[in-house]
């Protein structure tokens, strides 16, 4: 893949944290020998320049060639052969070799201000670039690389390894509400009681209401997994009182769940496990509550109270309707009304609203996750999402502005995700989707669910997983795409090693940790759990099974992956290329001027050519350190050869980047 290159990384933006008005450098690298969209040579270059937007006019700024990097050793170039490059116009070396390195000015004109690279042959022909690819043709703004000149992301966000805790089916402690609660028949009157070792009861209303009895109290006393498994970010789904074991239905913001353990539950959990470096998200449901919420009780009471304006009351029912709008229909979650300034000031905005409560001491999280974020605020001709995730934000910036904020969106929610509220997105079309049809079994049913569609799980090629991935991440700033999260599944789907082709789980979650984004370990997956749907997948941890000969390989493959990510800050934040992709495998390599790491994966037996002068001159098999898996690396005079005999993930760390005007970082 010799094609012209850029993206958002700082090997090629001078900065990532913009501020409005500020000129800022962006770089791009042309290969010897680069190709266009039509696979044709590209050829000599007439201009090269960026196609700015700002103000949703067009401006068109030059780009200069840069001098090639300095020696490694300090020794002074051949100045002949400079002149004879600049004289020829053929592409000088950016030190590693063939690589010329082009460089234009960008002012910051507003708060997300898009660009692409235009180059201009001495042909006539036209070569965009933007965070989809090379294009023969103009191309959208919708894909154009994007300066964010809104206040960035905690730097911890992009580091992190995130793992997910549904509380109820993680860990009872030793003194766990339920066992207590129980015994004294003081259950609440919804909870179906199960012991820890029950199946689960896939038939309503048991689906919902069944109760195996975790509290915090016991993920606080599992956080040494968590620290042997590598990760420092856990984030808990919804912990205030409800009548359903997802919480998802709260009955009120202002305490934590007895259930649970009550709010000093949520206190210790959250100070054991910053002692062992590890950060806390909750969850929020800023789209509805529970039909039992204090809030909608006093609604359906009082016509005239302020409760009343906070949701959507219909007159449907006395058409059969339940009389007033809900998430997707179902009665027991009413949806909010946001045009409500008082629902505004409690839950969302100022010190003393639940989003900032949660924030300060003693409860100290570090952040929230949005359940169904790309609903809130929408009814019909309404929409006044933005609205609501900027006050979040500003909240949360008021408050503490070294938390993370994180936007659920099951769809294509690019327009969401600008760069000026959301850190980044739990989504599922960049990743989970596209890496479900090229690692599950052909015909493998979809199950349902968030995120998921009915039927079967579309079978695609390696060619097809890029191309899908690409298409959805482009429309993503890149510090988001760097805090967005990269789940193979998540409670609310399938478990991916249900349907899994044989030998592909240390594939995809490999990918995970080395694409852009933030890994995520659903609680259960580095124990091989299976799960036909979203509930299913909400198994009770299978506590004392760590050193079966079923769990042990994949528990020890996830902490290789974690301790992999962790060591490789090139993986956090380094850029990424494409080198090449066949039906069964792909290869990419992440950069930074410190560092380089070379990705290999395949779903079966492959070999993958990396074109000569891709990685470099000094990026062969002898420069190249093998950090994982077991694929064969060689030269050959077609490039490098990438060698797997099955399902494989590889990674080699390499030398990185020379970058012009410095010397390389060894």
């Amino acid at each position: 893949m010799l094609t012209p290159h850029h993206d958002g990384s700082p090997l090629h933006v001078s900065t990532q944290h913009p501020a409005l008005g500020e000129v800022v450098r962006v770089r791009l690298r042309v290969p010897e020998g680069a190709v266009g969209a039509d696979g044709a040579p590209i050829g000599p270059l007439a201009w090269v320049g960026t196609r700015s937007n700002p103000n949703r006019e067009p401006r068109f700024d030059e780009a200069r060639r840069m001098p090639p990097a300095e020696p490694a050793d300090g020794g002074e170039r051949d100045a002949a052969a400079a002149a004879g490059e600049r004289e020829s116009g053929r592409p000088g070396v950016d030190g590693s070799a063939g690589w010329s390195w082009w460089e234009a000015e960008v002012g910051v004109e507003n708060r997300v201000h898009g660009y692409r690279w235009l180059l201009v042959g001495d042909d006539g022909r036209q070569h965009w670039l933007n965070q989809v690819g090379l294009s023969g043709v103009e191309t959208r703004d919708r894909d154009d690389f994007k300066l964010v000149a809104h206040a960035a992301a905690p730097e911890w966000v992009a580091e992190s390894v995130l793992y997910q805790v549904f509380p109820d089916r993680f860990a009872k402690s030793g003194d766990a509400p339920f066992d207590r609660l129980r015994a004294s028949g003081e259950l609440p009157e919804w909870a179906i009681a199960a012991d820890w070792g029950d199946a689960l009861d896939p038939v309503p209303p048991g689906r919902s209401k069944q109760v195996f009895g975790g509290d915090l109290d016991g993920v606080r006393e599992r956080l040494d997994h968590l620290v042997g498994l590598g990760v420092n970010l856990l984030y808990l789904t919804p912990v205030f009182p409800a009548r359903s074991n997802h919480r998802y239905d709260a009955s009120t913001f202002d305490r934590v769940d007895d259930l649970l353990g009550g709010d000093e539950a949520l206190v210790r959990l959250v100070e054991a496990a910053h002692a062992r470096g590890i950060r806390v998200i909750g969850d929020l449901t800023s789209n509805h509550s529970g039909d039992a919420h204090e809030w909608f009780r006093t609604a359906q009471a009082d016509p005239e109270s302020a409760e009343r304006e906070f949701y959507s009351f219909t007159d449907d029912e006395a058409d059969g309707g339940h009389g007033y709008e809900s998430w997707l229909g179902v009665p027991s979650l009413p949806k909010f009304d946001w045009s409500s300034a008082e629902l505004r000031r409690r839950f969302v905005e100022g010190p003393d609203s639940v989003v900032a409560k949660y924030l300060r001491a003693p409860y100290s999280l570090d952040g929230w996750r949005i359940d169904v974020a790309n609903m809130t605020g929408r009814l019909g001709e309404v929409d006044l999402n933005a609205e609501v995730r900027q006050a979040i934000r500003r909240t949360m910036l008021d408050v503490n502005p070294d938390t993370m904020l994180i936007g659920e969106s099951t769809n294509d929610g690019a327009d969401d995700f600008q760069g000026d509220e959301w850190h980044g997105a739990m989504t599922y079309a960049p990743l989970t989707r596209p890496l479900w049809s090229w690692l599950q079994e052909p015909g493998s049913p979809a199950g349902g669910g968030i995120g998921f569609a009915l039927g079967q799980v579309p079978t695609f090629t390696g060619g097809q997983f890029v191309d899908a991935h690409l298409r959805f991440a482009a429309g993503y700033p890149w510090r988001t795409r760097l805090g967005t999260m990269n789940a193979l599944d998540t409670h609310d789907t399938p478990r991916f090693a249900t349907h899994a082709r044989p030998g592909t789980v240390p594939v995809a979650f490999g990918l995970a940790v080395t694409l852009p984004g933030v890994p995520v370990v659903w609680a259960g997956d580095e124990f091989g759990l299976t799960g036909v749907d979203g509930e299913a997948s909400r198994t009770p941890m299978p506590w004392g099974s760590e050193e079966s000969a079923s769990v042990a390989p994949v528990l020890e493959a996830y902490r290789a992956l974690v301790a992999l990510r962790r060591a490789n800050p090139v993986l956090a934040t380094g850029g990424i290329r494409w080198l090449a992709v066949s039906d069964d495998a792909v290869a990419f390599v992440r950069e930074s001027a410190e560092a380089s790491v070379l990705v290999f994966a395949t779903r079966a037996a492959a070999t993958l050519t990396v074109a000569p002068g891709a990685l470099g001159a000094a990026a062969g098999p002898d420069a190249a350190t093998r950090v994982f898996g077991e694929a064969a690396l060689t030269a050959s005079e077609r490039g490098l050869e990438l060698t797997a005999e099955g399902p494989e993930f590889a990674v080699w760390a390499l030398p990185g980047v020379r970058v012009p005007g410095a010397s390389v970082v060894e």
